[in-house]
């Protein structure tokens, strides 16, 4: 199994003039430190206007960042927002391939459509058209990461004529795509597109057992349709992370930045917004103060999903000693999930506290699934490559333009002077 680390860069308030800074310098160091430890993938979400939960709008600068001081691990947009009225499918594609240069090859090319009021509302994106968008600008992407020229494309929300993309990314035919999945619909939806699944849904490996089940069952189908010129038949899920050798110690570490993580999320779906004026932090601490009373307080993660009120504070899974950890993860590689992505940087986890919980995982849980996995990998990729030729014969791939029909592109030239 594989292993990587998720930023969303949370900030808590209240804010110091230097917050900001600290936060992405710190983040920044941990990722460095991961590709020291042998963690193999470091997410960047892509958020806008999202106070204290997300101040990462410009993954691509952030996840520069990082390529510029690492050698191994793989720089992951996890997501780029798809959605012209984001990121025009072109630019996409320039940052995209830009990255893969500046990285010698390390991108993973995440998608995504958005799901709060702030964002979908803040760039006039209608909501029951989403997904439909996201999917349309990523398979015009994946084009414009491939052909030379792009023949050009228009559709209801964005246009560009016959135009060459670049620069074209290192990994060909384009770094492996990946799609956003919070319930089994999305699931489904990666799979017939042949898409990896970021679950960013925290699950029990019973659950993850039969996401695995859908999507592979679907990949093997002829459902399997790849929206990309290739498909990335893999599933990282997220977990909490915080580990110490006391229980007690590791819970006080981490326990509040996951939850908060959890509260956040089904809050900005969920609850009345004042841009400028979040109080997020503010009343995950008061709700934390009512359960400790004795309140029943349920609070919603993504699509609408309730978080368990009854959750020990001490027992969120992935929090705890390395030997609870190891056994945590064996859960997951036993039910075939290829990735677990640490949230680590959630709520007001401390940096200090973050890099020590990493030198543990690599002193005491990594070598038990580094083991003996690029194997395991060469073995799933023989099993299923024949699913997959299957699986892109059925893709509807554009051929190449003939120079006879690339359109000439005329020069400005000046208008004639009529005869006097």
């Amino acid at each position: 199994m594989r292993f990587g680390m998720l930023y969303e860069l949370q900030l808590p308030k209240p804010w110091e003039a230097d917050s900001e800074q600290n936060l992405v310098d710190d983040a920044i160091a941990q990722c460095v430190l991961g590709d020291k430890l042998g963690i193999d993938y470091a997410w960047s979400v892509e958020h806008h206007f999202l106070e204290e939960y997300s101040h990462c709008s410009a993954s691509e600068v952030f996840l520069s960042a990082i390529a510029a001081k690492t050698e191994q691990i793989k720089i992951g947009f996890g997501i780029r927002q798809v959605i012209s009225n984001y990121n025009h499918p072109a630019r996409t594609a320039e940052a995209v391939g830009m990255l893969d240069l500046v990285s010698h090859g390390r991108v993973q090319f995440g998608i995504g459509e958005g799901a709060t009021r702030l964002e979908l509302g803040g760039f006039s994106i209608p909501a029951r058209r989403k997904r439909a968008m996201s999917l349309e600008a990523a398979r015009e992407v994946a084009d414009m990461m491939v052909m030379e020229p792009y023949p050009g494309y228009e559709c209801e929300d964005w246009s560009l004529p016959c135009r060459n993309v670049l620069p074209k990314p290192i990994q060909k035919p384009h770094p492996p795509m990946w799609m956003a999945c919070t319930n089994r619909d999305t699931i489904k939806v990666a799979a017939q597109n042949g898409l990896g699944v970021l679950a960013f849904s925290f699950l029990d490996p019973e659950e993850a057992k039969t996401w695995s089940s859908i999507y592979y069952d679907i990949i093997r189908s002829e459902e399997c349709v790849p929206l990309g010129h290739t498909v990335n038949a893999n599933i990282a899920m997220v977990s909490a992370f915080s580990l110490h050798d006391d229980h007690e110690e590791a819970a006080r570490r981490g326990e509040d930045g996951f939850r908060f993580f959890e509260y956040a999320v089904g809050a900005l779906v969920t609850d009345d917004v004042l841009p400028g004026r979040s109080q997020l932090w503010e009343k995950y601490l008061a709700r934390k103060a009512e359960r400790s009373r004795g309140a029943k307080v349920v609070d919603t993660a993504y699509g609408g999903q309730a978080v368990n009120p009854n959750r020990s504070m001490t027992r969120s899974p992935g929090i705890g000693t390395p030997a609870e950890f190891r056994e945590h993860m064996q859960g997951f590689a036993d039910v075939g999930v290829d990735q677990v992505i640490f949230l680590q940087q959630g709520g007001n986890n401390r940096h200090e506290h973050i890099c020590e919980s990493l030198e543990r995982f690599h002193s005491d849980v990594l070598d038990d699934f580094a083991d003996g996995r690029e194997e395991r990998e060469r073995a799933k990729a023989e099993a299923l490559a024949p699913y997959i030729e299957a699986a892109l014969a059925r893709r509807n791939t554009r051929p190449p333009l003939t120079d006879e029909e690339i359109s000439v592109v005329p020069a400005s030239r000046p208008k004639p002077q009529a005869a006097g």
